[in-house]
């Protein structure tokens, strides 16, 4: 039996120390492929379903309508998904939400093919998509702590975080060229075969036994107890602050270059795009750090130094004369983002009980509607203040929060999951 086949719940394994330490186990060679996958097939869908609307309707509200309706589901019932993949068998859930999601990808090319772009029609589709992932992504996280060891959890989330990363570079380009070539249905088609690739490899999968206890309490009184469980354990609490509250005062830097680019550096749309890909390599770069630190990452006082870090780094871009200085600021913000969330990421999931498991990862999710709200308010800054004092004041934010934690909580800053 080699390392990769040996079961992951073996005293006897340990993981050969690396940053790609992770892809020596099989079960996460083959969860990480179809996750590569499905990534790239939901930019494709995401890009050819935001330029349908726009060219069809070339009405900027529609597209905001449209996006909501891929969000907001997601914000609003996450918690219910995390509920169910408490009681659920991981994977066959897993397996259903694809198998949905590839009916609803189906329908948006049978729709922009034979019946036009409805764009009411498209609307009510992107909606059932949304509510499908709200319960598709808590089975997809919590599944992860079955497919490595402990000592290799961080190495399993960083390359997570570097694969969605990559995504949002091949996505995009790919669904150009698929448009460009093929024409924008071939988009929805493309998505659509990937979500089988996906259902395939989880099919692949060795588990062991995932101990489910049948519950007699109703969804909302799992869901109660899942807060329970949180209010219960108040580092546990704090590392779900530490990933919400940044993401409303500090991600939304990314929704905010358009602004840089147009009114701070007078760059243009030439600029948008190479801004937009310096803090996307970034993000690779913070991924491939958090995945070499591995034992260090798994460590508080390592991921409120990412956090701060990621704060200061938006601080120095806001201050930028120009855009030469603002390149390294960029380039570290987008790093330390994704190191500081690989990092509370690998915490969670091995501080948290395994029963409780996808009720507390799917409370992260809430950040799909937290960032639209910190763009909104960033917004409302910058017309008071100006671009630049406006992601300088949230950021300090941040700063302050992480300081507060570090002397405050030194549970937190001590933990070593």
């Amino acid at each position: 039996m080699t390392v990769s086949d040996a079961p992951i719940n073996s005293s006897e394994q340990a993981p050969h120390p690396g940053t790609f330490a992770a892809l020596r186990y099989r079960n996460y060679r083959l969860f990480w492929g179809g996750n590569a996958i499905s990534f790239v097939g939901d930019w494709l869908d995401q890009i050819a379903l935001n330029w349908l609307v726009i060219s069809t309707t070339n009405d900027p509200v529609m597209l905001g309508l449209v996006n909501l309706g891929r969000g907001l589901p997601i914000m609003l019932f996450a918690l219910f998904g995390g509920v169910i993949a408490d009681r659920v068998n991981r994977r066959t859930m897993l397996i259903c939400t694809q198998f949905l999601a590839m009916m609803v990808a189906i329908g948006l090319a049978c729709t922009v093919a034979f019946f036009g772009a409805s764009v009411w029609l498209i609307m009510a589709l992107a909606t059932c998509r949304g509510l499908i992932v709200a319960f598709n992504l808590p089975a997809r996280h919590s599944l992860v702590y079955q497919l490595v060891p402990r000592e290799a959890m961080a190495s399993a989330v960083s390359i997570n975080s570097i694969t969605i990363n990559m995504a949002k570079i091949i996505g995009p380009l790919a669904s150009a060229a698929i448009i460009a070539t093929l024409g924008i249905t071939a988009c929805f088609v493309v998505n659509a075969l990937s979500f089988s690739a996906v259902m395939v490899m989880l099919l692949m999968l060795d588990l062991p036994d995932q101990k489910v206890e049948r519950k007699s309490e109703s969804l909302l009184a799992s869901l109660v107890g899942g807060f329970t469980y949180m209010k219960s354990e108040p580092v546990l609490l704090m590392l779900v602050a530490v990933a919400l509250v940044p993401t409303f005062f500090c991600q939304p830097y990314m929704q905010f270059l358009a602004v840089f680019a147009a009114q701070v550096f007078d760059t243009g749309a030439s600029g948008l795009g190479f801004m937009t890909a310096l803090a996307a390599a970034g993000s690779i770069c913070g991924g491939l750090l958090a995945s070499y630190l591995q034992r260090d990452a798994r460590h508080g006082s390592t991921m409120l130094i990412f956090m701060a870090c990621f704060a200061l780094a938006l601080i120095l871009f806001a201050a930028a004369p120009n855009i030469y200085w603002a390149i390294p600021a960029l380039f570290t913000a987008g790093a330390m983002h994704i190191a500081y969330n690989s990092s509370n990421n690998t915490i969670l999931q091995l501080t948290v009980d395994d029963a409780y498991r996808g009720r507390v990862l799917s409370s992260l999710f809430m950040t799909r509607g937290l960032m639209p709200m910190g763009t909104a308010t960033m917004a409302l800054l910058s017309a008071a203040v100006g671009p630049r004092l406006a992601m300088a004041a949230m950021a300090m934010v941040v700063v302050i929060f992480a300081v507060i934690l570090w002397f405050w909580m030194p549970r937190l800053r001590s933990l070593k999951a």
